[in-house]
């Protein structure tokens, strides 16, 4: 797909090293490695046990070379990582014999690689559950300044459309936060509109979506999406973004003329901030299935480096395209 080329080739530009914490156990990340490498997308740095890489390389056809794979259990620097973790986490509760068993973890210790600026991002999730991932990199990499919660996001592209930017959207946040706060839609919106920039090369136009468009209805979910536009416009008053409006509102520039005159957003939206995630993952669904669209992600967001979930029923091709998503974020 094109987009997804255009993803390899800001990628290569980048030349940038992803660590993959997952390869002493799964072996589409071994294959995933070889192609990434091949392709010149990023350097990648292979976690876990040694020999079990060996095993699955071979099988791959790796060739062990042209990667830097190493065992944390026997990596030089586990002790000065296992006292970072410990005085990151001391305030709760960790004790320096728990953190030393902790970061032996490739999670952890990949994350550890990232925050220490060995990596520059982090790729998992194939054999790892989402909660799993999201903990060791909040730990240990933290939220990016000025943020305080990990969201995600979805890159909409819908064949044939000429709303967004020539159909291709960000939708937010599709699958981490149930119920935001009007601050947490703050911080999706703020960095959301971020990977627009960085990833994407786009102007964000941000959409606060609601059923309400400028006080068309009043209710308390209308007043999370007004509280959190005012949010945004105190921390980042740059940027352009409105709300609330209703999706045929933030899309349709004759219904955005109408329903919200004079807005700089209405009817030219290329990202959407959904209320809850009920309306957003149901949203994104709705429009991979009845319009034909790719959905490319979730891709993590809000974190200090970039870092990326995997669905643990992916293809090796998909962790490829999500290592040159996550390696074109890089800044």
């Amino acid at each position: 797909m094109e987009l997804i080329k255009k993803f390899y080739e800001k990628a290569k530009s980048k030349k940038t090293t992803i660590v993959l914490p997952e390869a002493g156990i799964d072996e589409r990340v071994i294959q995933a490695a070889k192609d990434i490498v091949s392709l010149e997308i990023a350097k990648i740095i292979l976690l876990g046990n040694e020999e079990e890489i060996k095993k699955l390389a071979e099988k791959c056809s790796l060739d062990l070379s042209t990667v830097t794979y190493i065992d944390p259990k026997k990596s030089p620097d586990i002790k000065k990582y296992g006292e970072e973790y410990y005085i990151l986490r001391r305030a709760k509760g960790m004790t320096p014999e728990k953190a030393m068993e902790t970061i032996v973890h490739p999670l952890y210790f990949g994350s550890m690689l990232v925050k220490e600026g060995i990596a520059h991002g982090l790729v998992a999730g194939s054999a790892s559950p989402t909660a799993d991932v999201m903990k060791a990199t909040l730990q240990i990499i933290k939220t990016a300044p000025g943020i305080k919660s990990v969201s995600s996001f979805f890159i909409m592209v819908v064949p044939g459309s000429t709303y967004g930017e020539e159909g291709v959207f960000i939708f937010s946040d599709c699958a981490v936060i149930p119920n935001p706060t009007s601050e947490q839609l703050a911080d999706m919106a703020i960095s959301s509109a971020k990977a627009g920039k960085i990833l994407l090369d786009w102007e964000p136009k941000v959409a606060m979506l609601s059923f309400s468009t400028c006080g068309s209805a009043s209710h308390e979910m209308v007043d999370k999406v007004k509280n959190a536009l005012k949010l945004i416009k105190e921390r980042e008053p740059g940027l352009n973004v409105d709300g609330e409006m209703q999706a045929d509102a933030a899309l349709v520039p004759s219904v955005g003329s109408k329903k919200a005159p004079g807005s700089p957003v209405a009817g030219k939206a290329n990202i959407l901030i959904f209320p809850d995630l009920n309306a957003a993952n149901i949203s994104y669904k709705l429009v991979q299935r009845l319009a034909g669209a790719q959905a490319i992600g979730p891709i993590l967001q809000g974190l200090a480096k970039p870092c990326s979930d995997l669905s643990r029923g992916c293809s090796y091709k998909e962790i490829v395209d999500t290592v040159a998503i996550v390696a074109s974020q890089v800044e």
